[in-house]
């Protein structure tokens, strides 16, 4: 197989590593900026609590002025005690709570729609988060440009593109529906993948090695990010998922006051909406693992003259297909719902992260192409 051998844009090169740090401070800012929206949540609810209270307050006033305005002239009195009564039962504590508390647990639907929230923070978080994609587009564009080639030649490269694609697809799922409760698990997941890339992985822009000089790398791996994108997603909910389940299962017992627990989680879905979500990503992102296999064995092929071997990458990524073909099938076929789903899609995510850290750097193989010095 020919190599390439032509010259690489330093200049652009140098670019692409000052635009790829202003990348990471502005992913930092974001991070900081969802979790202090998590941080300021329990003051965002006790504010809508007041505002709900005081509404009911003047929608029970109002009805009184309205009784004593229409009745009759010889009931007056007798009208005045009535809407009095009337006062004093819509002001029932028994009653005036569990109202304010109902209308305050309906904070996000299971379509994720938010009601009543003003979270200027979060959207301060989702536009810092939008800059730093656009400058770590260019980041990663700007080293593929200077090299001639795919930026996904080594384990910087990797990682950095990796972390552009999870920014990439939140950012695009975010036009669907309301994931800014997310915000704080994916953008943090970027800003450690940029960590361990600059520090972990530092490695200067080279050519590929000659393995790794084929169309295929195009289409395998940006197919394997892609998916890698949308396990993360699905991560971040299985883990909230856990939480919600939890804390629906307190209050059902009586185990948990409304202002007990951590508040922000009256922000998040309930468990079964993000059950539900997590299923439908995770069917997408297994559909997207299967077709890396099959690019990958069909590489293996014109790079080795065979489709399979049994190389640690290549039979690890087969047992992240497995678990992930084991988390459908249990949960369409045999009703794991709940936890038990849930803990099978933190497990799949678990294998790809250690598929794509400790396989491509511990274990020696024809996929080790980590760029690290040997």
């Amino acid at each position: 197989m020919p190599t390439f051998t032509g010259s690489i844009d330093q200049e652009l090169a140098q670019y692409s590593d000052l635009f790829m740090l202003i990348a990471a401070l502005i992913y930092t800012g974001a991070f900081l900026m969802f979790a202090l929206d998590i941080a300021r949540s329990s003051v965002t609810i006790r504010r809508l609590e007041a505002d709900l209270a005081a509404e009911q307050e003047a929608e029970r006033a109002e009805r009184s002025a309205q009784i004593r305005a229409t009745a009759p002239a010889g009931a007056g009195s007798s009208a005045a005690g009535s809407a009095d009564a009337g006062g004093s039962d819509a002001g029932d504590p028994d009653e005036a709570p569990g109202a304010v508390e109902a209308s305050a647990e309906d904070l996000v639907d299971d379509e994720m729609t938010y009601t009543g929230i003003a979270r200027p923070l979060a959207n301060v978080a989702v536009a810092l988060t939008i800059l730093a994609a656009l400058a770590h587009g260019f980041a990663v564009g700007a080293r593929a440009t200077a090299a001639g080639r795919v930026p996904w030649g080594n384990m910087y490269e990797f990682l950095t593109t990796g972390a552009f694609v999870v920014a990439a697809v939140y950012l695009v799922s975010l036009l669907r529906k309301d994931l800014r409760f997310l915000g704080t698990f994916a953008v943090g997941l970027v800003v450690v993948m940029m960590t361990a890339a600059t520090i972990g992985f530092p490695t200067p822009l080279g050519h590929l090695q000659p393995s790794l000089q084929s169309p295929w790398i195009v289409i395998h791996v940006s197919v394997a990010v892609f998916s890698m994108g949308l396990f993360t997603l699905t991560f971040a909910m299985s883990v909230l998922q856990l939480i919600q389940h939890r804390r629906e299962a307190k209050r059902a017992a009586g185990m948990l006051s409304d202002t007990g627990g951590w508040q922000f989680m009256r922000m998040v879905p309930s468990a079964m909406a993000l059950e539900n979500r997590a299923y439908r990503i995770n069917t997408i992102g297994f559909v997207t693992w299967t077709l890396t296999l099959i690019f990958g064995a069909i590489w293996a092929e014109e790079a080795w003259g065979r489709y399979w071997g049994w190389d640690t990458k290549e039979v690890w990524t087969f047992v992240v297909w497995v678990v992930y073909a084991g988390y459908l099938h249990a949960r369409a076929t045999r009703g794991w719902t709940g936890s038990r789903s849930a803990w099978l899609s933190i497990i799949g995510f678990a294998c790809v992260i250690f598929n794509f850290t400790v396989v491509n750097t511990l274990f020696a193989g024809l996929h080790s192409y980590a760029g690290l010095p040997e």
